[in-house]
């Protein structure tokens, strides 16, 4: 029988000529950055004080024919009188930390603070050599280090907040206690998953003691490896298979640690926990996830166990009121390891913010009269004679950025949108001097960037291609989480010299660098918050690569008075999300009384003694407002009140808690699982995706009316059964892609009748992701970015995991399985029959096809490949890319062919461990 040749075979068939890169030359327009000859720097701080006097730009050659934009020269202002010594130049004459060897406390080697030597050692080989003096001393305190105090600080960002709260953690891990530690972002959570398992690489928890009474029974000696400390991630989407039985430090994001607070309660198992660690503590007065962080905190002090609490943050102004509240020692420091001078610039000038007061004066008369004669100048950007630099702060901000590079220091941009961040960074590589003037080794480190990139199942974005050569990047929600990582990696790294981001950035991923410049102070429309500003601004500096960091507020004219008083702004106070403006403390009523830690009334009104809102609001508004909620609770058939007088949830409360919904969400999610109950379309997959896409519109995105006018045409019987049943009209969505209008929200039905849209929009995309049509693809399709589709599927598989758990609590067994499998369909980017195969780090949707279709469908049978065998695989898999050839053809294939060896690896130890299991059940 003649064998059917697989696309494989027909690719192996393929005769590719490769040109010879010797002798070849490159284009201009692919291959061009700034120089990194660092030879000749100098810190920019002098070079800013010395324009024309030594710092001499660099320029092209004048046969090159190459056309590029051209900085701005950026002067100084001679006339202006000494202020008298700066930080800077203070910092400059005197060393700003003690040595260990000065002061003996600044090494954690020292026996006050009980760490192991290989502790000490991962610290050293992480540059932690020693702490600085307000770290000790806040270390040091009272009942801190034994685990008896809780503590509350607040430190500026970059100035080592997070290793006093990482000291205080390992001290209890190493008891053999468990630890939680609380981040808002998932961003955050992966990366200080990635810190913490450096930390703690080979460093052993102290030895149990304690024996066994000689009629209690003998167990097993726990394996060697068990005796090292275990850190795992747990956050929506994650795919950690560690229990939290197995982990002694559980890094999370705020829903997730609460979830596992929860779980410690009612398996009693709570003794276990040693300390929580609240992380960006001023999101408790978020008001979307802010009340659970106040909840978590407020159960534990209510159990009066041993749990030590620590809270930190870079922008909290009532530390005293946050400690009242947790019984905590608070302690504040101002200190930053590298000073930053601030400045803000307008119309082409740049003033110093060091008198801000003068400024704010002189703002005021600039916006009025639009004249300059209140203060001088620090600095004047000249105008430029290019056409795309017309405008003064698009000049500014190139000019900014190209004198750091030129230094040879890194800048951050932030800017108000994606479009504008995109924008700028093509604008500013424009502006870069071409690769001939780069090292090799700067040039092949950035290609290396690109093949990443390249070898990422999205492909390579055409912007970026033109950007990452030169030296520049943008960092935005818009691209996957790999390529943020990527491009974050190589910035860390020094590959990238300058990163174009949103305000996410500022509040995500720790990535500073020598001169911040905010190109407008707007997020969006909205001008950015004080809390905000003051972490964009705080990214300033390196430490151990700066003497110096900068900061550099760009505004337009509108906005130049509000700018000056942002720049005075006092941080706002947090306060308590258990408000009935921000209706938490329906939540927290519910959850307490669901894990039976107050039951009764007494109880209750004890436990509402425990919470940060006790303290902040009138005590007669509060308990109107807590009666109020029991009522609630109880005319809504989530409480009942026994005989006895105690509280009960009833099975719809223990699902809504069970599933962390707000009784608002689990409320509409009961009553549509009930309609589904007597009508669940099972001939199709639209109901099950729609039942998975989570019930708040934040997030959604817009809807392209045209593009679901098209989707809803196009669904069968079974899909038109579903639309009906949700409630959406065709008719609707007719005359809203011929209107072209937004939807309106004005009222409370109309905001219900718009999520009902938007999830069905979304519903679409999960559709298509399941039925493995590549990421990319799903965001060109519906002119989306493709992070918010990837964003989409890892919310939606979150939320899908809750709705699972809704209805194992309200014993829908049936229900339960179908969504179960959809859940499995939805992870893996694939129909059923790729499930198994999509267990397989990097196998998931169109790749794990083409694997299926060119006869590896198994695991066993990618396990017994070889790389070469999968590389032309992963060929076919990746999306269509630009002509590439020579090195850069060469470097395509050895990436792909390292990721072969990965999946090929990952799917061994996969069968070895389904073999491990077969033989234990044959035992």
């Amino acid at each position: 029988m003649q064998k059917i040749p697989t696309t494989v075979d027909l690719l192996k068939q393929q005769r590719y000529s490769v040109p010879a890169v010797s002798g070849a030359k490159r284009a201009h327009d692919f291959d061009n950055s700034l120089p990194n000859d660092h030879k000749n720097q100098k810190v920019l701080g002098e070079i800013s004080n010395n324009v024309g006097h030594g710092f001499k730009r660099p320029c092209l050659d004048k046969s090159s024919n190459y056309s590029r934009l051209k900085a701005s020269d950026i002067r100084n202002v001679s006339n202006i009188p000494s202020a008298g010594p700066t930080i800077y130049t203070q910092r400059k004459l005197a060393a700003s930390t003690p040595a260990a060897s000065q002061n003996p406390l600044l090494s954690l080697k020292h026996s006050c603070y009980g760490l192991p030597e290989r502790l000490v050692q991962n610290f050293a080989s992480l540059g932690i050599n020693s702490i600085y003096p307000w770290q000790s001393s806040c270390l040091l305190g009272r009942g801190l280090l034994s685990g008896e105090k809780n503590l509350v600080y607040t430190a500026p960002t970059g100035g080592g907040k997070s290793l006093v709260a990482d000291v205080l953690m390992l001290k209890r891990v190493l008891e053999n206690k468990k630890a939680i530690l609380m981040l808002p972002y998932v961003a955050l959570v992966q990366e200080k998953l990635k810190w913490l398992r450096r930390v703690v690489e080979g460093v052993e928890k102290q030895h149990d003691t304690q024996h066994p009474s000689s009629n209690e029974p003998r167990q097993l000696p726990r394996s060697s490896a068990h005796q090292f400390i275990r850190v795992a991630g747990f956050f929506g989407g994650s795919k950690a298979r560690e229990d939290w039985a197995d982990v002694d430090i559980a890094v999370c994001t705020i829903e997730k640690a609460n979830t596992l607070v929860n779980t410690a309660i009612e398996g009693c198992t709570i003794n276990d926990l040693g300390i929580v660690v609240l992380d960006e503590l001023h999101m408790i007065d978020d008001d979307h996830r802010g009340y659970l962080m106040e909840l978590m905190a407020t159960k534990l002090l209510s159990i009066e166990q041993a749990t030590q609490l620590v809270g930190m943050s870079a922008t909290l102004s009532n530390t005293e009121t946050l400690a009242k509240w947790l019984g905590a020692k608070f302690f504040q420091s101002a200190y930053k390891p590298v000073p930053i001078e601030e400045y803000l610039v307008y119309d082409n000038d740049v003033y110093s913010v060091s008198t801000s007061g003068a400024f704010l004066k002189t703002a005021s008369q600039l916006k009025t009269t639009g004249t300059k004669a209140m203060q001088t100048p620090h600095r004047v950007v000249q105008q430029s004679q290019h056409m795309e630099l017309a405008k003064p702060m698009t000049n500014t901000v190139l000019a900014l950025a190209l004198e750091t590079v030129g230094a040879g220091y890194a800048v951050l941009v932030f800017c108000a949108s994606r479009a504008s961040c995109q924008s700028t960074a093509n604008l500013i590589s424009q502006a870069m001097l071409p690769a001939q003037d780069c090292s090799e080794n700067d040039m092949n480190s950035r290609r290396e960037v690109l093949s990443n990139l390249r070898s990422l199942p999205v492909g390579l974005d055409e912007v970026l291609e033109r950007t990452i050569i030169r030296g520049v990047a943008f960092h935005h929600a818009g691209l996957t989480t790999e390529e943020r990582n990527i491009i974050a990696e190589a910035y860390d790294n020094g590959v990238l010299k300058v990163i174009v981001a949103t305000c996410s950035l500022a509040a995500g991923i720790n990535l500073p660098a020598r001169r911040v410049i905010l190109q407008g102070a707007r997020m969006g429309r909205d001008l950015v918050a004080p809390a905000m500003l003051r972490q964009m601004r705080g990214r300033a500096g390196r430490k151990g690569k700066d003497e110096l960091g900068e900061s550099y507020v760009c505004c337009e004219k509108q906005d130049l008075e509000e700018v000056g008083q942002l720049l005075e702004a006092e941080l706002p106070g947090v306060e308590s999300c258990l408000t009935p403006e921000k209706r938490g403390i329906k939540r927290a009523l519910l959850e307490v009384i669901a894990v039976r830690l107050a039951t009764h009334p007494d109880a209750v009104q004890e436990y509402i003694r425990r919470t940060l809102v006790y303290h902040t609001m009138d005590r007669e508004a509060l308990n109107d407002m807590v009666q109020t909620t029991i009522k609630d609770l109880l005319d809504s058939q989530l409480v009942l009140l026994d005989e006895d007088g105690t509280y009960r949830v009833t099975k719809l409360g223990q699902a809504i808690v069970a599933s962390s919904l707000t009784p608002e969400d689990g409320i509409f999610v009961n009553a549509e699982f009930q309609r589904a109950l007597k009508n669940f379309v099972l001939d199709g997959d639209m109901h099950v995706f729609y039942m998975f896409t989570p019930v708040h519109s934040t997030g959604l995105g817009d809807i392209n009316w045209q593009m679901f006018r098209k989707e809803v045409d196009g669904l069968d019987k079974s899909g038109l059964r579903v639309l009906q049943f949700c409630g959406v009209d065709p008719g609707f969505v007719n005359r809203m892609a011929n209107s072209g209008k937004q939807l309106p929200e004005r009222s409370q039905q109309e905001k219900d009748t718009a999520r009902i849209y938007r999830r069905f929009y979304a519903a679409f995309q999960l559709r298509d992701l399941c039925n493995e049509v590549p990421v990319y693809v799903v965001a060109r399709k519906y002119e989306t970015a493709r992070g918010f589709v990837q964003t989409l599927a890892q919310t939606s598989e979150g939320f899908a995991a809750g709705m699972i758990k809704f209805c194992e609590r309200m014993g829908w067994g049936m229900l339960r399985s179908v969504l179960e499998h959809m859940s499995d369909r939805l992870k893996a980017g694939a129909k059923s029959d790729l499930l198994e195969l999509a267990q397989i780090p990097f196998v998931k949707s169109r790749m794990a096809r083409a694997f299926w279709e060119n006869g590896f469908k198994s695991i066993r049978a990618v396990a017994t490949a070889e790389s070469k065998d999968l590389v032309p695989v992963l060929i076919l898999a990746q999306p269509k890319r630009s002509k590439i050839n020579g090195e850069e053809e060469v470097r395509y294939l050895e990436k792909l062919e390292g990721k072969a060896g990965i999946i090929i690896a990952a799917a061994n130890r996969l069968w070895e461990r389904e073999q491990r299991l077969d033989f234990e059940t044959d035992l």
